[in-house]
């Protein structure tokens, strides 16, 4: 079956999704209601389950899509020791900018190009870290977990919204992680995951920012942690019917499993390697094998004649050709982020067909040989 939708966020829906699975959505009810409040609890108890998340770790339902959660999380704990932030992308930098500009906090900034990560070996682990597990906007991800140290003092906050459900996540490495149900399993928007171990629990309890905490990102109550929020109160009103379509896409996840979900990103990724195996104007904007994403997949014309136009005409040449595979409805959202190089942006999530992904490529490898007859 065609789908052209590729995305990075909102992404592409489950094989064979419908309407229809939104049909017993408690809309009209309170989310405090029995009803309501079941379904956000077995939302959490989903998440926890197909992910594999430790049973004393806490995962609740946040407002704001990831961005609310890791704000959340940052507001609420930063401060009490020193911050490295890893920063190889749009969102890594956004994280940076907050942490410097809103907190004040004067943040050691580990920084790299699009196509690169920084020094792993670098990093001072007395302090709290941020970092991306897999850079949406770059299409670089960490190589491994294994360059995290157990016996690490700072807390190590995760960005993972495009990794969650398609990369394997070492739970013992991980103090915060969040991540958005509308990236890999392809569910609606404004709603984030915050997922706290013991550690970071005992954090929030032991510390109190001294800034003022907007209503969205207080986690605590009467001193301790709102154990509410990871049992499905949620700080503010949810949309029952994006509940009941992440619902939808939890069963459709959990009947596959963790280890299929992965799989099925990586067969994606393997169709875009082989095309650009064979292909010798185009390459992986990640500069090496290990750090290749398998979900927001991040490809660059390496052309002589490409690359000796502006940037402001290669933006333009990009324009045109995911314009044009849009209007051909072959794939659509196939451009770059805007702050990244010009070039092209496949989501190969789980959620997508190896069948489309051969359908892209070849529809991309047409209209850019088309194109580039004429620079």
């Amino acid at each position: 079956m065609n789908n052209p939708n590729f995305s990075s966020g909102p992404c592409a829906k489950r094989p064979g999704w419908n309407v229809n699975v939104l049909k017993d959505a408690a809309l009209g009810r309170s989310h405090r209601s029995a009803l309501g409040r079941g379904k956000l609890a077995k939302a959490i108890t989903d998440s926890r389950r197909v992910l594999g998340v430790p049973e004393d770790y806490l995962l609740g339902i946040m407002p704001g899509s990831d961005t609310g959660a890791f704000e959340g999380a940052m507001w609420a704990l930063l401060g009490p020791k020193p911050v490295t932030v890893l920063a190889w992308e749009s969102f890594g930098k956004g994280w940076a900018t907050d942490i410097e500009k809103q907190l004040k906090l004067s943040p050691t900034i580990l920084e790299s190009d699009y196509g690169k990560i920084p020094d792993l070996r670098g990093i001072d682990w007395s302090s709290d870290v941020i970092f991306v597990a897999n850079g949406t906007t770059s299409g670089v991800r960490i190589p491994d977990w294994q360059w995290i140290p157990d016996d690490r003092e700072g807390l190590t906050l995760c960005d993972a919204t495009s990794a969650v459900f398609a990369m394997a996540i070492d739970w013992s490495k991980v103090d915060v992680l969040t991540y958005s149900w509308q990236k890999c399993l392809g569910g609606e928007a404004a709603h984030g995951i915050l997922v706290l171990s013991p550690r970071a629990v005992e954090r929030l309890e032991s510390y109190d920012p001294p800034w003022p905490m907007p209503k969205i990102f207080r986690l605590k109550k009467g001193g301790k942690i709102n154990s509410g929020i990871f049992r499905g109160d949620t700080i503010n009103t949810p949309s029952m019917l994006c509940v009941e379509d992440y619902l939808d896409a939890l069963a459709w996840a959990g009947e596959i499993g963790l280890p299929g979900l992965i799989e099925k990103s990586m067969a994606n990724l393997k169709v875009v390697e082989e095309w650009v195996g064979q292909t010798d104007w185009v390459a992986f904007l990640a500069e090496s094998e290990e750090l290749r994403s398998s979900t927001s997949v991040c490809l660059k014309i390496t052309d002589r004649k490409f690359q000796s136009m502006s940037m402001e005409d290669q933006s333009g040449f990009i324009r045109d050709v995911a314009g044009s595979l849009s209007r051909e409805d072959i794939a659509h959202d196939t451009g770059s982020y805007k702050d990244a190089p010009p070039g092209f942006r496949l989501w190969c999530g789980p959620t997508v067909e190896a069948s489309n992904v051969r359908a892209v490529v070849e529809g991309l490898e047409s209209a850019c040989l088309q194109r580039m007859k004429s620079i």
